[in-house]
């Protein structure tokens, strides 16, 4: 037996045997809070008074048994207030201490504090917890008719780069989950759906920078879980939502919630539709140099996209109670969304200086993508320590790209070309899991699991040129590609609290198995690869409570990126006459290790220093081939080292005035080879700002906004600074259940994408402008009885998703 399997084993062994015998330190006071029910109530602020004068000695935050928990108070009469959403405000009666040992306080809601709900307990724009940062989307004005991507874009510590890449707290390949399951997606597929789902469809956005062992330990920067809206409010309630914008272009995004539980059933329906019209503006200047470095040449290339984007989600789904232990459940997922492009170019070729020659392109571009997907799953209460559940996915997806190009050159050498593609992939992606709880005592708890998933996918691409009028096979760029991959891990974690100590312990065991065949044709010979490797992935956090207002965590883990299934695929992808992209089969996997120790203070101020350091590094390489052809690809080029330290603030300076901000800084040092030994860095500052002003009991504002400065993800490409700034306004109406937004995005135009490329033999300047400057008016009316989230299955497939696209 291999040493890694006997350690793993050994593992499993301590995990699934192991009882705790520690006893835990009393608390000198335990605070039980209930509601109206008796149920526990969590995330209660629980403030501990002096009776003698009312100063505040310790506060704390109820768990999920509505318990709060006091250490080390000195002797003397108290009283304790108890503050929750949803509840009116309530004080104990005086106690004394040592004497008094639990204590529980009832709280009850009230027509006067309902209806003030929306006004003063709203939530917070970003809120924070154990390893992860919440993103509240309606709590912002401006989010009011945005995508989900423009959301993200504004969210703390996340930056989107020209590609629709991810990056979270500086650090790029992110596992992008909608409602805990992956989308299996990447690149501009991510980038194309995210921009089509309507910000109003979604509850909260989870940035997760240290996962636990229970997630696919893919994503090196962590996890942005996308947690759409859904209810099992008893009765009949919905919200609709009608938003429309004006940029350059016309903009609407629309969406409808409806929920009926009634009994033992609930159901739900969740649909959007948007209608997107812009446009990509794009600026390149690349040269090329001898050995001496000086310019031999020069390509001047302005081009112009106008895009439409017709999207339709659906999700529905029906819940069973079988029992007050036993639930399943159904849910249906499909996606469509339809992209149409029409493209104007013009490439002038200069030599010292002087036209060369001008070629002009028109170019036009059919992008679909339909998705399927069924989520059956089963909930069962074995004791009051014991839960399990199981989860069983199927996706389907049809991706289909069509290109066209027209190309005319003028000059010396005149001629008129054509050129189209036809660039379909199908992917079908099953998963499986079954997860296990087991709660030890009353600080203590038992996590394990495993998952088994299979992934496939069928590529091609087929390229025709015009020559005399005729259509002929371009079998040079012609290709036929497929792949399969099957992923198996099982994972076990260990949660404990000792007095002012916890601590998560968790170990992950994925093992990988793939299959490749590209497929030849007239002119080239068909190749086959194969690949078999298993990995140990530890994760885990120790956190110290110094007193009621200080706490220090530190995080660890490590974690894999394996390569997007399209980025796999060696097949080019045609951007312009000079501008090519290109998969590569012999794409490798990185590997991640993340550090973080991090201070809090309140719920006011957090600090954190981190390090990652990734072997194997992806990054997007350019490579020159022939003497006017620039490659797009994707490689492993050797190693990075992130340094990042992250300040975040949370204050209300007055009763009116709510403010989030978050500066994130990074150093990062890139090394590897592309042709030549490669040493790249860059010094980067994140900043992004949320604002919100509540001017009267019916109408609030928001202004936010974010700037990074100079910015290096890959290691032959800088990014110049950039940013935004967004302002709104929002009414409440018709008693609280409707409100109208007039929101301003992008108010000067600033949020462009500007760079320099630097590849062997040439760089290229580039800047790309959006239609992000958009004046928005939405209005949405809420029915039935107030949406209450809960928790429903979000499925097993935690992967795979995020790595289909291209």
């Amino acid at each position: 037996m291999k040493p890694t399997r006997k350690l793993f084993l050994i593992w499993l062994c301590l995990m699934a045997g192991f009882k705790l015998h520690a006893q835990n330190p009393a608390p000198t006071l335990l605070v039980t809070v209930l509601d109206e029910q008796r149920q526990p109530v969590a995330n209660a602020t629980v403030e501990l008074h002096k009776a003698a004068n009312k100063a505040l000695v310790k506060a704390a935050i109820s768990n999920e048994k509505g318990q709060a928990e006091f250490y080390a108070i000195a002797q003397g009469p108290y009283y304790a207030t108890v503050v929750a959403v949803g509840f009116g405000n309530k004080n104990s009666a005086t106690f004394q201490l040592p004497g008094t040992q639990t204590l529980t306080v009832n709280l009850s809601t009230s027509t006067k504090n309902l209806q003030e709900v929306t006004i003063t307990s709203r939530k917070p724009f970003v809120q924070r917890s154990q390893g992860k940062t919440v993103v509240n989307v309606d709590a912002a004005v401006t989010n009011a008719g945005t995508t989900v991507l423009e959301v993200l874009e504004k969210s703390p510590g996340v930056m989107v780069d020209k590609n629709g890449g991810i990056s979270l707290q500086g650090k790029p390949s992110v596992l992008v989950m909608i409602d805990d399951k992956p989308t299996y997606l990447s690149g501009s597929e991510l980038n194309n759906l995210l921009s089509s789902m309507n910000s109003s469809q979604v509850n909260q956005i989870e940035l997760i920078t240290s996962p636990s062992a229970k997630y696919d330990a893919n994503g090196n920067a962590g996890i942005i879980n996308i947690k759409t809206k859904k209810n099992k409010q008893e009765g009949f309630n919905g919200n609709i939502a009608i938003n429309l914008g004006q940029g350059k272009y016309l903009k609407s995004n629309n969406s409808l919630l409806l929920n009926l539980r009634s009994g033992k059933v609930n159901t739900f329906v969740n649909y959007s539709y948007g209608y997107y019209k812009g446009y990509t503006s794009i600026y390149a200047y690349r040269q090329y140099f001898d050995d001496q470095g000086t310019v031999t040449s020069a390509l001047d290339q302005p081009s112009y996209l106008k895009s439409t984007n017709s999207p339709h989600l659906l999700k529905t789904g029906v819940d069973f109670f079988a029992s007050d232990r036993t639930t399943i459940g159904l849910t249906l997922t499909g996606n469509l969304v339809s992209r149409t492009g029409i493209s104007t170019a013009v490439a002038t070729w200069m030599s010292k200086q002087v036209t060369d020659s001008a070629i002009s392109t028109i170019g036009t571009s059919d992008f679909g993508l339909k998705n399927g997907a069924v989520n059956v799953y089963a909930r069962h209460n074995i004791s009051k320590t014991q839960d399990i559940g199981f989860d069983v996915d199927y996706l389907g997806y049809s991706i289909d790209n069509n290109q066209f190009f027209n190309n005319i050159r003028t000059g010396s050498v005149a001629y008129n070309q054509g050129s189209r593609g036809s660039i379909p992939s199908k992917l079908h992606i099953f998963s499986a899991k079954a997860d296990y709880v087991l709660q030890l005592g009353k600080n203590a708890k038992l996590e394990a699991g495993a998952k088994s998933s299979n992934i496939s996918t069928d590529n091609q691409a087929n390229y025709e040129l015009l020559r005399n009028g005729n259509w002929e096979a371009d079998l040079n760029k012609s290709n036929h590609f497929k792949y399969q991959e099957n992923i198996n891990s099982v994972y076990s974690s260990l949660e404990h609290k000792v007095g002012r100590l916890s601590y998560q312990l968790g170990l992950r065991y994925e093992n990988t198995h793939y299959v490749a065949d590209q497929l030849g044709n007239a002119i080239k010979t068909g190749s086959r690869f194969t690949k078999t490797y298993q990995d140990f992935f530890p994760s885990g956090y120790l956190t110290y409570q110094a007193d009621s207002s200080n706490a220090f965590t530190l995080t660890t883990g490590r974690r894999i990126d394996r390569p997007p299934y399209q980025k796999l695929n060696p097949f080019v992808f045609i951007i312009n006459k000079y501008t090519y992209q290109r998969g590569n089969p012999f794409f490798l996997p990185q590997y991640t290790w993340n550090f973080e120790l991090s201070h809090s203070y309140k719920n006011l101020l957090t600090t954190a220093v981190s390090y990652s350091g990734i072997k194997n590094y992806f990054s997007q390489l350019f490579l020159a081939e022939g003497d006017d052809i620039l490659v797009y690809t994707d490689g492993n080029v050797g190693q990075m080292h992130n340094l990042g330290v992250a300040v975040t603030l949370q204050v209300s300076p007055f009763n009116w005035w709510s403010l989030t901000a978050q500066s994130n800084f990074n150093y990062k040092k890139l090394s590897g080879y592309q042709q030549v030994n490669y040493q790249s860095s860059v010094k980067q500052l994140h900043n992004s700002m949320n604002n919100q002003f509540r001017i009267s009991k019916t109408l609030n504002a928001e202004l936010s906004g974010f700037y990074t400065t100079k910015a290096r993800n890959d290691l032959q490409e800088l990014l110049s600074p950039t940013g935004q700034v967004s302002a709104g306004l929002a009414k409440t109406l018709f008693k609280g259940n409707g409100t109208l937004r007039l929101t301003a995005r992008d108010i000067f135009h600033t949020q462009s994408m500007e760079g320099l490329t630097d590849f062997p033999g040439a760089n290229e300047y580039f800047i790309l402008w959006r239609d992000t400057q958009v004046l928005n008016v939405g209005f949405s009316y809420r029915f039935g009885k107030p949406l209450k989230a809960t928790k429903r299955s979000a499925g097993g497939a935690s992967d795979e998703i995020n790595r289909a696209g291209t």
